[in-house]
């Protein structure tokens, strides 16, 4: 293990490099020796080091105690304090600052090590346990976040359902035949939006559990984007055109067989899927998608490309983490894990994914896909 660093608080110089030389003898490393609060915090900030052996009796206004307090607000590190005092008033002004370890002038070193381990030990325990405290504590947020946005998203659709059932049975005789339509249409798009909502879910568990896995297999680009964008294209409340670029695509060789990129195609589907409906959620009605793609070598590249409404910059370090939607969504029903998931599926390909927007302007996903293997099939 490496040595543990350690910063030297003492206004008196004889006693601070004794201390030093003992602390080197053992193994330690120490980063510097400070005779005042202010050279003590600016070590501190300077070299983090992993423990502080402070004085109480300081050269200036501002004494060991006070020192010590601030360095355990400000940085967390463990204090030891080294001093002749132990009259009940400084015992009780030190225990305020929950130290690591008091240790009395004159002191053997044996005691100054055996006191410094167990310091570095019990903050190393501490930490621990505040990180697993504060793990559980981010599940626990996520688990009720997840709980609240899933609900919510799946009111409105059931409403929908609910309404539009009611009028069939209630007035259906007397509704026509373009009304029936219009409200079978709406029951449809809810129980797909049930329906997206419920596959979110599940894969959102899946990967959580390590149950996401990437099997690829060779795979018709062009007619897989051709067939993807129909399915998007009836599956969207809104109309909307999407247009299809390729180039550089495996093909027909002259022995009419075809060349096939190994590409993970469930995978695939949910990272085009969540990217080409949010072009459209997020574009006015009649605004063209574009989604280009090329090959090379190495890889597969997708390029989808919306003029909607943009990203804020302040949200864009945010955006694969679960949950997080952008500050200008405003009304638009979403959960914030659609983006999540795509990241996912993009890290399970061993590929990157990018994206550039501006408010108002729109937005351009770039998904990069590594192609470790061709496959070989004849017609």
């Amino acid at each position: 293990m490496p040595a543990a660093h350690i910063l030297i608080v003492e206004d008196e110089s004889i006693i601070a490099l004794d201390i030093q030389s003992s602390l080197i003898n053992a193994g330690y490393e120490v980063v510097a020796i400070a005779t005042c609060a202010a050279e003590a915090l600016e070590n501190v900030a300077q070299f983090q080091p992993d423990l502080v052996l402070m004085d109480i009796r300081l050269r200036g206004e501002i004494d060991g105690v006070k020192t010590a307090e601030e360095i355990r607000q400000n940085f967390h590190i463990p204090v030891v304090y080294l001093t002749a005092h132990a009259d009940e008033n400084t015992l009780d002004r030190v225990k305020i600052t929950e130290p690591f370890g008091y240790i009395l002038k004159p002191f053997e070193d044996r005691d100054l090590i055996t006191t410094i381990e167990i310091a570095l030990s019990r903050h190393k325990a501490e930490a621990a346990i505040q990180s697993s405290l504060d793990k559980e504590r981010e599940i626990y947020e996520l688990k009720s976040r997840f709980v609240s946005i899933v609900s919510h998203e799946f009111r409105n659709p059931l409403n929908v359902i609910l309404f539009s059932t009611e009028l069939l049975e209630r007035y259906g005789d007397q509704l026509t035949a373009a009304k029936k339509t219009t409200y079978l249409q709406r029951i449809q798009l809810s129980v797909r939006r049930m329906n997206q909502l419920l596959n979110e879910v599940l894969l959102v568990g899946e990967t959580e559990a390590g149950k996401l896995q990437y099997k690829p297999k060779p795979l018709d680009l062009i007619q897989f984007c051709r067939d993807l964008i129909e399915e998007i294209k009836l599956s969207q409340v809104k109309p909307c055109t999407i247009e299809f670029k390729y180039k550089d695509i495996p093909i027909n060789s002259s022995q009419n067989d075809i060349q096939y990129p190994y590409l993970d195609e469930k995978l695939l589907q949910h990272i085009l899927t969540n990217l080409l409906s949010n072009a459209v959620k997020y574009s006015p009605q009649g605004e063209s998608i574009l989604i280009d793609l090329t090959c090379d070598q190495e890889n597969a590249i997708f390029r989808i490309q919306d003029h909607g409404i943009g990203i804020p910059a302040s949200d864009q370090a945010q955006l694969f983490n679960s949950f997080h939607r952008a500050s200008n969504v405003h009304s638009i029903p979403g959960t914030g894990l659609g983006l999540s998931i795509v990241k996912q599926c993009v890290d399970l390909h061993g590929g990157k994914i990018e994206v550039a927007s501006k408010v108002g302007k729109g937005t351009i996903f770039t998904v990069t896909l590594p192609l470790n293997n061709v496959s070989i099939t004849f017609k």
